[in-house]
């Protein structure tokens, strides 16, 4: 049994290798595009939204099939081929050249697995089942995106900015800390589902008041 180390990479201006054409390698680029990596698409052939975001300029795309030298100066590379010796080849070469992969169809030959997500905005969390059963997380998934609303982005927009003015304004560490589960545990994020972020941000300040004993 594989125990995986949770962990979430800035990727950003890093070049990610994908290998592969089609309708899974499409999925693996949007999401590391959506990260601003640079990202290296190796295939025969692209599909259309592949192509898309090649015109685009948002991919670069090296027609042809996988060789090691596609691995130069790639800090992770995926295999999503439909060519089982293809990906076994491609997962040999990234740990002779010690670079983190990830085979969509062999999860005995990841170095990494990518979980189901439930992103809003700031907030993202992920689901992982170790490769059993993308389908149990895939429910657990869709279990926490109706739980969790875009009512959390804009929450943790707002908690962003108070932590920001309390740390130069308030040097007390726990008190910091008290004031930040006080408006967690508040109405807070179901004004703001319901619509009233002005509300949300008063009673915010009123939290923040209190806890200083009227002084802001």
């Amino acid at each position: 049994m594989t125990h995986y180390y949770p962990i979430y990479l800035n990727l950003k201006n890093r070049l990610c290798v994908v290998v592969g054409g089609g309708e899974v390698a499409e999925r693996k680029v949007k999401s590391l595009v959506a990260c601003d990596a640079r990202v290296l698409v190796i295939s025969p052939e692209l599909n259309q939204e592949l192509q898309e975001l090649y015109q685009k300029g948002l991919i670069r795309y090296r027609r042809g099939n996988f060789s090691r030298e596609d691995l130069s100066e790639a800090c992770l590379v995926i295999g999503a081929t439909d060519s089982r010796q293809t990906n076994s080849e491609i997962a040999e070469q990234a740990r002779k050249q010690g670079i983190l992969v990830n085979i969509v169809d062999s999860p005995e030959e990841c170095d990494f697995i990518v979980p189901a997500t439930v992103e809003r905005g700031d907030l993202l969390i992920g689901i992982s089942t170790g490769g059993k059963s993308p389908a149990l997380a895939r429910n657990i998934r869709e279990e926490l995106e109706e739980r969790y609303g875009e009512e959390y982005a804009e929450f943790l927009n707002l908690m962003g900015e108070l932590r920001e003015v309390l740390k130069k304004e308030m040097p007390d560490q726990q008190q910091r800390e008290r004031i930040f589960q006080a408006l967690i545990v508040s109405d807070i994020i179901q004004l703001i589902k319901v619509g009233q972020k002005g509300q949300g941000r008063k009673r915010a300040q009123e939290i923040i008041e209190k806890a200083c004993g009227g002084r802001k």
